[in-house]
């Protein structure tokens, strides 16, 4: 995938997880850029433990695995990378305008419709795989996701081809990693910016409650309480009160 190469694509039906397959793969020796599709996932996971809820073949299920060549300080920046490739990927094939919510949903309208999960084994050369979940023909979600998420059909009333969308998401994906590996970690927080529902927003995390007014060099959301700045690296986002 780095330096332009097509990514090797291994296709399955049902899996445990993409993200544990993708992993197995890498620890065979899977070259970077390999990427697990899948139709369903039995115990998909999304941040924070959370499980992640999908309807068979009715979303882009995927895992790629990536070496890229970064410190270990600044492989996080590959979060809000995949978050932009995402996006622009949805906004280009399926005409949603696509906003980004701290550290990696994507959104449209206030409701999620992707969210991706970066987990990395740290070593002499460093290992990522990104997964990444698309809902793209869904009519109807669990009770307790119905105010919160949305798909690309609720969105647009037409179908999307996975794989249009998935050659998009690998080619910006590949497009922005490559820009934090050649240092121009100021372009990719820029687009990040440019797409972020969360700034300006009134957001309590962690143990911060204040305005998001930015991301640092490395990621991190910066919220101001009156003359207070949390810097916040992990967590989940509540939005308001004011």
């Amino acid at each position: 995938m780095s330096g332009g190469l097509a990514p090797s694509i291994v296709r399955v039906g049902r899996v445990e997880s993409t993200q544990a397959l993708a992993f197995a793969l890498a620890a065979d020796g899977a070259a970077d850029g390999t990427v697990v599709l899948a139709d369903s996932q039995s115990a998909g996971r999304g941040r924070r433990g959370r499980v992640w809820h999908d309807e068979p073949g009715a979303s882009l299920l995927v895992s790629v695995v990536l070496r890229p060549r970064l410190e270990p300080a600044r492989l996080p920046l590959l979060s809000l990378a995949g978050a932009v490739a995402v996006a622009e990927a949805l906004t280009q094939v399926a005409g949603v305008a696509a906003r980004l919510k701290w550290p990696n949903d994507v959104l449209v309208g206030g409701r999620k419709i992707a969210g991706i999960l970066l987990e990395s084994r740290v070593g002499p050369a460093p290992v990522v795989v990104a997964g990444i979940g698309v809902n793209l023909a869904q009519r109807r979600f669990p009770p307790e996701l119905q105010a919160a998420a949305t798909s690309v059909a609720l969105e647009t009333d037409r179908a999307v081809e996975r794989e249009a969308l998935l050659g998009a998401l690998l080619e910006a994906l590949d497009r922005w990693r490559r820009s934090l590996e050649r240092g121009a970690t100021t372009a990719v927080l820029d687009r990040w910016r440019a797409l972020a529902d969360t700034l300006g927003r009134t957001v309590t995390v962690e143990d911060a409650h204040g305005v998001a007014v930015d991301v640092d060099a490395d990621g991190a959301l910066l919220v101001a309480d009156g003359d207070r700045r949390h810097r916040i690296v992990a967590g989940e986002i509540a939005e308001g009160p004011d």
